[in-house]
């Protein structure tokens, strides 16, 4: 066994060398599999998670493009339907606007058009979150690609899942917004409390099925991205004051599994949907209803969300860490629930 194999060792590896090696090993399983953005072949990306890949598989296969977001997008629906299983990165989820139409007009229309005879098996990935880059480079959109029928909308957390459903999306016929967390790019593995191992072969997690990554007795909070880790470090504080926070980690928008939130929310009584997209029109509201109408309206004591409220995201960090929650605003949350406020 290599030393880049042995769990303490692969502790040590960043997040994005964990992408890059999951999306190398299904180019090297499916040579369909090819990668169209800018900056990812000779570059290996913003945040390195194409690293190494161009020198592996040629320019070919990991193609640089310029900035022509509608036409490399574009590309990525023509290779779909070519046969081909295009990766097209769109480098931060705040641009993908500029190519929305290839997204919500061609890649999530043309299956059901053609009445399922065309697939397409396409992966649009990107990077979403707040890190202090203000407005328009600090959004998570996963609420607004959600409400395009067609379009599944995957957001991992740790680095074991963001391997293994990254290996799921590349495998999957239908297309995928595949939005990963900037702030969780900047972190090796030993730095989450969650599934920090990725094992260094390939594997696949199931998309659209939640997990419970902290069991509790008192509230349910559901989230996903790196507001799971937000969730664990607000129940782990708020442990010492008697209060058993029970995290289910969504994994997907779309598909949303609401029988893992629900099942969990009966058994503690109490619901938080903590999102880091906009409070209107969003996740938190959607996953909110689906549970009630799953559970009934009189079966909770207690459904809360906390969002971003309806503001662009703040430059100066002191001003995004009050809009956008954080382990100290999710704790409060919790405690004002627990503690049936």
């Amino acid at each position: 066994m290599s030393a880049i194999q042995r769990p303490g060792d692969r502790l040590s590896m960043p997040l994005p060398a964990t992408i890059a090696e999951a999306i190398g090993l299904e180019m090297e399983r499916d040579p369909s599999i090819l990668c169209i953005g800018e900056d990812i072949g000779r570059a290996g990306g913003v945040f390195g998670c194409t690293r190494g890949l161009q020198d592996r598989f040629g320019k070919d296969r990991v193609m640089d493009a310029p900035i022509a977001e509608m036409g490399f997008a574009g590309m990525g629906v023509g290779l779909a339907q070519a046969g081909m299983r295009p990766l097209v990165e769109i480098m931060f989820a705040d641009f993908i606007g500029v190519c929305l139409e290839q997204m919500y007009n061609a890649a999530a229309k043309i299956p059901y058009m053609s009445g399922g005879r065309q697939r397409m098996p396409i992966v649009f990935k990107t990077a979403g979150g707040c890190i202090g880059s203000a407005a328009q480079h600090s959004q998570c959109l996963w609420g607004l690609f959600a409400h395009l029928p067609g379009l599944k909308i995957v957001a991992p957390c740790s680095p074991y899942d963001h391997k293994g459903l990254m290996a799921a999306a590349l495998r999957c016929d239908d297309p995928i917004v595949f939005i990963e967390h900037k702030a969780l790019l900047l972190r090796k593995g030993r730095d989450f409390r969650h599934n920090p191992h990725a094992p260094s072969e390939a594997y696949t997690v199931p998309i659209g099925k939640a997990a419970v990554v902290r069991e509790g007795s008192d509230v349910t909070l559901a989230t996903l991205s790196a507001t799971v880790e937000h969730a664990l470090a607000a129940a782990d504080a708020l442990s010492g004051e008697g209060i058993s926070v029970e995290v289910v980690d969504l994994r997907s928008v779309v598909p949303l599994d609401t029988a893992t939130t629900a099942e969990s929310a009966a058994r503690t009584g109490r619901l938080l949907v903590v999102d880091e997209d906009y409070l209107s029109f969003g996740l938190s509201a959607e996953l909110s209803m689906r549970v009630l109408e799953r559970l009934g309206f009189s079966a909770l004591k207690q459904v809360e969300r906390l969002a971003v409220p309806d503001v662009p995201i703040p430059a100066a960090l002191a001003l995004e860490k009050a809009v956008v929650p954080g382990p100290d605003m999710i704790a409060e949350a919790l405690h004002k629930m627990a503690q049936g406020a």
